[in-house]
């Protein structure tokens, strides 16, 4: 079996998981990239999951007081405690010379410096030079995404350094992974979802036929698959549901600043879901995404003010409590993201041991607009985890190192990136 086969029917698409039937061919999509051959050869490839949150971090509720592997944990590390030994988290890392309060995400995957000067110019992300490895051997070289608002930049940047707009609609997202056909056909596939059909209905047989001819672990993968595919569609089709009924109409103008009410938790989950099935379907191995609750007003318990307001909360308890309880749904949703990563098998491993995901924020204390000791955490990509590693909080070491150690763990021979100075001390390969 060529390791691009699909399920098709009825102008429907859906791409497989990296199965073990699948194994070597004689075709080599986008051959001189490592990764691809080493996907031809059996092996999984390695891929790169980059996310940033716009809103900073409370300190004391992330960063470990000690170093090493015996780090006492913090409420928000507790959130992922089922996971500590696949993750790394940092102190004392920065960008040097990326100041600029909010300005500093169009520096956080670049680390160019200076972004809040009128001269300012970016530099490649390093989503985007890792997406130029990977080159065509995935359909979609790069995956740049949002949920919520953009403040002041956007962090994925072309090598002349232009923002690359993200796509923040999961129905778009999903469309272009398991849809192909026509216009016409496309509007009806979603159509059908809407009304509760599912897009496996359609590549029903063509599913069966091929479990037929599959050994029993490719067969326990791809239902495993299959059964995350369809609650995906059954959360985006209830997502949908909202936006198709009529909105009622009221005798009041429309008020000024009217904050956007946005389901942070719900919109996270379900892009993070379809990111997993893109990666599991080798459909790409780059994605970035940017969490940008910053502009909005939380639609969740408790919460009564915009997440930018509540970040200057000046010592209110009542601000800081608000804050915790939105910081929090963050790292649970990160939490939920690692459990599906790492419950998705690979040979020899799992989904999480292959792909390195980033999870961290351009700002640190928000309250004072920090831009040093940033709120880092690496999972998962071969890395060996289970510490916290404390570098220098007043001078820091450059977060491009990490980036340079990434880039190396991801197949490509570079030894510099931006501002670093090599790879980061005290990371080390599993």
């Amino acid at each position: 079996m060529k390791r691009r086969s699909f399920l098709r029917g009825a102008g429907s698409l859906v791409a497989l998981p990296l199965l073990e039937a699948l194994g070597p061919t004689a075709h080599r999509a986008g051959a001189g990239s490592r990764s691809a051959w080493a996907a031809e050869a059996g092996v999984p490839p390695k891929r790169m999951l980059l996310i940033m949150s716009n809103m900073g971090v409370i300190p004391a509720n992330f960063f470990p007081e000690r170093a090493g592997r015996d780090y006492a944990s913090t409420p928000y590390l507790d959130l992922l405690k089922g996971h500590r030994d696949q993750f790394t988290v940092f102190s004392g890392l920065s960008h040097p010379d990326v100041g600029g309060a909010h300005t500093t995400e169009k520096s956080f995957l670049s680390g160019a410096p200076h972004p809040g000067r009128s001269t300012f110019k970016n530099t490649i992300s390093i989503d985007q030079l890792a997406a130029e490895q990977t080159g065509n051997a995935t359909r979609l070289p790069s995956l740049v995404l949002m949920v919520g608002k953009p403040d002041l930049g956007l962090p994925s940047t072309t090598r002349d350094g232009v923002p690359i707009p993200p796509e923040d609609d999961p129905a778009a997202l999903y469309k272009r992974l398991f849809v192909q056909g026509t216009p016409a056909e496309i509007d009806r596939r979603i159509d059908d979802l809407g009304k509760g059909a599912s897009i496996l209905d359609f590549v029903l047989d063509d599913a069966r036929r091929l479990d037929s001819t599959l050994p029993a672990r490719d067969r326990a993968r791809l239902d495993q698959y299959l059964t995350s595919v369809r609650e995906l569609e059954t959360r985006l089709a209830s997502t949908q549901a909202w936006e198709r009924r009529p909105k009622p109409t009221v005798d009041l103008q429309l008020p000024r600043n009217l904050p956007d009410d946005t389901e942070i938790k719900d919109q996270t989950d379900l892009m993070y879901d379809i990111v997993r099935l893109a990666l599991e379907t080798d459909s790409t191995r780059i994605v970035s995404i940017y969490l940008g609750p910053l502009r909005v007003k939380p639609k969740m318990p408790g919460i009564s003010g915009e997440t930018h307001g509540l970040t200057h909360h000046g010592g209110d308890e009542a601000k800081l409590a608000q804050l915790r309880s939105v910081e929090e749904t963050l790292y649970r949703s990160f939490g939920r993201l690692l459990d599906g990563l790492s419950g998705a098998g690979e040979a020899g491993g799992s989904l999480l041991d292959n792909t390195m995901v980033l999870f961290g924020s351009n700002l640190s204390n928000a309250n004072s607009h920090d831009t040093t000791n940033l709120p880092i955490l690496l999972a998962g990509g071969g890395f060996r985890h289970g510490q916290h590693l404390a570098f220098d909080r007043r001078n820091n070491a450059p977060l491009a190192n990490l980036y340079v150690s990434m880039l190396q763990q991801y197949g490509m021979e570079v030894d510099r990136f931006a501002s670093s100075t090599g790879t980061l001390t005290g990371l080390e390969r599993a």
